[in-house]
Order: C-alpha cells, then structure tokens, then sequence
C-alpha cells in the first residue's frame, strides 16, 4: 500500500504541475463565463414582452415562449421563464406521475441548481433519502467515495427518490403561476415557415388536433423525442440495458451511501429510493439481453448476478425477482449534442444530449442547461426577430459545456471500465481507478467533486486521468520494471486512452477545452427594438 500511495503522490504531483497551466487558464474560462451569465441576468427584463404575433393564431391562440415536454428539465424551465415575467405554454404528453427508473438519483451539484431556481423544496415531501457518495466492491475489496460537503449546510447533498414524485412536484410549482398554462397534449409537428418555427402542432387530451404560436418553441421532450431530427443530427448508442428491481425489507451496508459491485459479467448499483426500498440496477450489455417474458432474465439473475450481491441484499434481492412484474428493462442510450441552429427554436435535456444512466448525472445537466438558458434569455425583451436571437442563443451550446462535457464523458467511461471484460488491460483498469481512490485525499476528493457535479470542468477532468493513468502505469511496474511490465503498461495505456479520447472527440474538443476560441461564446443579446438605448 506505501508503494501505491507513493506511486500515487508522484503521478499527483507530475501531474499537478503539468495540469497547473491548464487549470489556471480553465478558471480564468469559468470566470469570464459566469461574469458574462450574470451581466445578463442581472439586466431589467419587464413583466410583460412585447412580442411580434406573427400570422393568425389557430386553436388555443400565441404565446411568448412554448415548452414541449414536463418532465425535470421542461418543468423546472417553465417555472423558472414565468418566474420571470414569461407567457409560457408547457405541452405534455401525459400528466399522469410518471413510473420509471430513470431520473431517481440527484447529485449534490444537480440539488444547487434547483436552489438557484428556487425549487429545492421539490425533494421534500416525498420520502426523498440523502446521498452522501457511494461505495465500490470488487474481489472482497471496497473502495468508498464521499461527495466533498464539508463545507456545506447539512442539508447539501445528492437525493434518490421516486422519479414520479419528484416530477409531480415540480408539475405543481408551475401550476401555481398564473402566467404559465400547463396541459396534456402530444406535439406532433413544428410549425416552419422559410426555416423559422413558427410554433407546434398537437394534440390535446381528448384527440384535437390544435395550432399554437410562439416567438420561441423549447424542445424537451425527453430520450424518447420525436420533434429532435428536425432540430439535431441524433446518433443515438444503446450500450446496455439497466435490469431494475425494487427491493424491501433490507438496508444498504452504510446509511446514506449507494452501492456498486464491479462484478462479472454485470456492474450492479443499489441505492434507497424511499424509506423502505432500495432500488437494484444490473447492467446488462444490449447484445446479452435475456427475455423477460420467458423467464430467462429471472435464472439469469438467480444464476449469474445473485452470487455477487452483497449478503445483506441477498435475500432481499431473490425475493424481489420471485415477485411477479418487479423486473423492469430500461435502455442506457447515448447520445452527443449536435444540434444545427434553428431560429425560434431550441433543443434540451435528454432530446438534445444523454449519458449513460450508471453516474445517475442526467437530472444534474438538465437542471444546469435551465440555469444557463434562463439567465440568456433573461435581457431579451422581444423575442419575435428570430434569427438574431437564434445566434445569440448559440452560446448555450457552448456556456453548457463545462457540466455537461464532464457528467458525460464519466458516465460513459465509468460505464466502459466498470463492465466486464475478457481483456486483462480493462482488469488492470478497474484495479487502478479503485486503488487511486482509496489513496483518498486529492486524488478520490477531485474526483468524487466532478462525479457530483460540483466540479464540472474538463480540464480537471484531464488532470485526473492523466494523474490515474501515471498511477496505474506505476502500479503495474513495480517493484522492478520488466519488459512483460513495461508492455502491460502500455497496453493500459491504449485501453484508457481509446475508451476517453472517442468521447472527448464526440463532445468536441475545442467547446470543451478551448471555448475562447469559439464564435459564439462571445455572443451579447440582439439590439431591442422597442428600447432602442438598451445596453448590455
């Protein structure tokens, strides 16, 4: 363990000192960033707009912005814009408290956004259980990664809960303003003339085909959208499947904590989802998928995952598959953003970008994406000249890519080494991000901040592969470097960097690490018309 740790401290400290260039220049980003967000925010914006109607409005008549979905990010969106003074039409496709696996975990960066959008008590009320970190298991082995809040309030911290729930409360809080219409219909089109959208096609409850206007149509309608081909170049991976099961009558070995087992063939997370259920994901590659319906999933969970559950789950964990309709499949799809601007319209959460569901970061960028188009859209008074606004509206795509980029590109390596693999390269990969975690201090600390979301930066994200990959190639030579040594490290080497590199290229590369450099970063809010001395 001396040996690790000081093979740790090393790769650390060459690490630290080629990385101190970078993270100096990645605060001067954030900085100008964030200056350039709250000069925005901080701008007078009226009660109401003055808004260009143009053309006839059929049906249910124009708006000064519509919402397409109701779920975390379109609910949390419209509250925020009517806070704000907005028109706003939110078009959902079912109000009913949804019934799902996904969107159950939020980290401690995702719980910051929601107080900055005045809807932290959206967790409260609801059976809602604290997260604190997690704890991994591999080979009788555990390595635990606590989310740095020491120096928060106590009530800081990640939640797991039951998605419906939390969505209802969130539906609830944009009910309560009088500004903001909420209803029940299935958008079926966008309205586009000469490549400006216009407003959407629907239908409501009751099957009526309806016509609503807007100067502005947001596009959230979650990972199952069928508006994003007209506002993104979609190219969606399915890598695996999450095989979910409810379990009762157990607690998780540390209170507060989730869990992970790295085991084979399937990593398998646990986490409390209320006070009397823990829930179980397995996951299981897309081309393995056992069928439910004729019993081959349940022997497969018998056979090849109950083994490896912890011995406080087990039983728990059998009986749970015996109950009849508790095994539940959700697809762990991926998706980089790559949308093509489309003036009055926009595109967020899971509809313009996923992750893969392991890090339970979804909810974490959806909130952050809100926070940042909320503060954009905050100075601009008329929203009717669509292409001007369309352009200024770019910046989000790359003001977005701190969090973004960071929750992504972990979930989606995380996912890759934690799986099973017949390649002894990824073995020594899982040994050596779990052995650089238990040297603790900065090395767990900076990583558990970025899993979190309270570290959304990229080149942080760099420093510290660079710092595991020095640690894993030291590990590997010691105690006297071979050649059969030499080449392991460098096969390593290869396996990590063609798991990272692929993932940083999709995101992009220069949005990510040097957005100065991007156009439409230094975007500043169109001219108004009705305020012809209006400054920025």
């Amino acid at each position: 363990m001396a040996e690790q740790y000081m093979v740790g401290v090393l790769g650390g400290v060459i690490a630290s000192l080629l990385g101190f260039v970078f993270l100096y220049r990645n605060s001067l980003i954030r900085f100008r960033g964030l200056r350039k967000l709250n000069r925005a925010a901080s701008m007078d914006f009226p009660k109401r707009n003055s808004v260009n109607k143009t053309g006839k409005s059929e049906g249910v008549g124009t708006t000064d912005i519509i919402i397409v979905g109701a779920g975390v990010a379109g609910a949390a969106l419209a509250y925020s814009l009517g806070k704000d003074g907005r028109q706003v039409r939110v078009i959902e496709r079912d109000l009913n408290a949804p019934n799902r696996m996904a969107g159950e975990s939020l980290t401690p960066g995702g719980y910051f956004k929601l107080i900055e959008l005045g809807l932290e008590d959206c967790v409260d009320e609801i059976d809602a259980q604290q997260l604190l970190g997690y704890t991994l298991y591999k080979d009788g082995k555990e390595a635990r990664v606590s989310f740095p809040l020491e120096k928060f309030q106590s009530h800081v911290a990640g939640r797991t809960f039951h998605n419906g729930r939390f969505i209802q409360r969130l539906r609830k809080k944009v009910a309560s303003l009088h500004n903001v219409s909420l209803e029940q219909g299935t958008v079926t089109s966008l309205i586009e003339e000469n490549g400006i959208v216009k407003g959407v096609h629907y239908k409501n409850g009751s099957g009526k085909l309806l016509t609503t206007y807007a100067p502005l149509t947001i596009v959230c309608d979650g990972c199952f959208s069928n508006l994003r081909r007209s506002l993104c170049y979609p190219k969606v991976d399915i890598p695996s499947n999450f095989v979910g099961l409810t379990l009762t009558n157990c607690n998780l070995p540390k209170e507060n904590y989730g869990a992970i087992i790295l085991a084979n063939p399937s990593p398998i997370v646990f986490y409390q989802i209320s006070s009397t259920e823990i829930r179980c994901m397995v996951n299981v590659p897309s081309e393995k998928l056992p069928s439910v319906s004729n019993g081959e999933m349940a022997c497969y969970l018998k056979t090849q995952v109950a083994p490896k559950v912890l011995p406080e789950l087990y039983d728990s964990f059998i009986s749970a598959i015996e109950k009849k309709g508790n095994i539940r499949i959700a697809p762990n799809k991926i998706m980089a953003a790559a949308p093509h601007l489309t003036p009055g319209a926009l595109l967020i959460g899971d509809a313009l970008n996923m992750r893969h569901a392991i890090t339970g970061g979804g909810m974490t960028v959806a909130l952050s994406d809100v926070v940042i188009l909320r503060d954009l859209l905050r100075p601009l008074h008329d929203l009717s000249d669509a292409s001007p606004i369309s352009k200024y509206l770019e910046s989000f795509y790359t003001l977005r890519k701190p969090m973004s980029s960071t929750i992504n590109i972990l979930a989606n390596v995380l996912q890759k080494i934690f799986s099973a693999s017949s390649n002894p390269a990824m073995e020594n990969l899982q040994h050596t991000f779990l052995g650089y975690l238990r040297l603790g201090g900065m090395f767990s600390y900076g990583a558990s901040a970025m899993l979190c979301g309270l570290c959304p930066s990229p080149l942080s994200l760099a420093f510290h592969f660079f710092s595991i990959a020095i640690y894993g190639v030291g590990r590997l030579l010691l105690p006297f470097p071979s050649p059969r040594r030499l080449w392991d490290g460098a096969k390593l080497l290869w396996v990590a960097s063609s798991i990272l590199l692929p993932y940083i290229y999709s995101e992009g590369t220069r949005q990510m690490f040097f957005p100065l450099t991007v156009p439409a970063y230094y975007r500043t809010p169109p001219e108004n018309k009705d305020k012809k001395n209006f400054t920025h």
